[in-house]
């Protein structure tokens, strides 16, 4: 039975919801190499041998993000215990030294996954371990540094996730890839800090300058309000102008589609930034759905 509550506490310590969008992401970065010019080619043996290194990118995303989450929680037990104490580690369920293991077996895991597909998708795979230790842990902890931390979070859940997603299948050189991956880091620029409103008062605590904390929750809204829109708009643009090699209609669409969702979701926070569903402001989940919805698109317009 106790073994039961440690596995149960475990997965509930890695915050499954959040690892669904960097597998997700992983494998859309793949499909969408593989649709791109010259279509439908990949550089594996058979079209089999590509899928099951598309499978694994996914699942050692997945895994990469859950190592960085609970990470995060053992460097934030100060934080949690003022604005999340029913957490694992606060309430007790697990201790330090055990989260501290499960997060080492959790990044050993996902880099030696990585390593068994190519060269580039390990190079990026470290890189973003190595960004989510700089986040959370010291002496850098960048969290504690207002713009620092969403640096540190876009980077690599942006930009190099969707790079070795797209180098699973192509050349990592690939300026397209780099592109695509510029789109999602520079929503997740701003659009991460949507996840800090509910927790102002724990992370002013402890010296964590998030923006809400340094510009007030007024002033923050605003100034992630372009990080919403405009990335989507340089989608749509780009596609429109034959930069990217992806259905032209359904990037277009995809990029306007996705602006105006952003639009509404700042104004969401505008009405109410105090707001929380569960853990976090709604405006954090709906900031998952858009990646989502971002990641399936972009399947479809490199298939169609």
């Amino acid at each position: 039975m106790a073994s039961r509550r440690g596995l149960a506490a475990g997965w509930e310590l890695v915050r499954p919801f959040t690892l669904v969008a960097p597998a997700l992401g992983m494998f859309s970065g793949a499909v969408t190499a593989y649709g791109a010019r010259p279509r439908y080619a990949h550089a594996h043996d058979s079209l089999s041998a590509w899928g099951i290194d598309v499978a694994l990118g996914a699942v050692a995303a997945g895994v990469l993000n859950g190592a960085s989450n609970v990470l995060n929680q053992v460097y934030d037990l100060q934080i949690d215990r003022i604005n999340k104490p029913s957490r694992v580690i606060p309430s007790g369920r697990l201790s330090i030294r055990t989260a501290l293991a499960l997060a080492a077996v959790l990044y050993a895991a996902s880099l030696a996954a990585a390593a068994t597909i190519n060269v580039g998708v390990f190079v990026m795979f470290a890189l973003a371990a190595l960004a989510t230790v700089v986040y959370s842990a010291p002496p850098f902890r960048t969290k504690r540094f207002g713009w620092w931390a969403n640096v540190t979070i876009a980077i690599p859940r942006g930009l190099l996730l969707k790079v070795a997603g797209w180098s699973v299948t192509k050349s990592i050189l690939a300026p397209e890839a780099w592109l695509i991956g510029a789109v999602f880091g520079l929503f997740l620029l701003g659009a991460t800090t949507s996840k800090d409103f509910a927790d102002v008062e724990g992370d002013r605590a402890h010296g964590c300058r998030t923006l809400p904390i340094l510009y007030g929750r007024e002033r923050a809204t605003r100034f992630i309000h372009p990080f919403f829109t405009v990335p989507f708009l340089l989608l749509a643009a780009g596609a429109a102008g034959g930069i990217f090699t992806g259905n032209r209609i359904v990037l277009v669409a995809l990029g306007l589609g996705c602006a105006a969702w952003g639009h509404a979701v700042v104004r969401m926070l505008q009405r109410d930034p105090g707001a929380q569903v569960t853990e976090n402001h709604p405006s954090w989940r709906h900031m998952y759905y858009l990646m989502f919805t971002l990641q399936v698109g972009f399947v479809i317009a490199y298939l169609t």
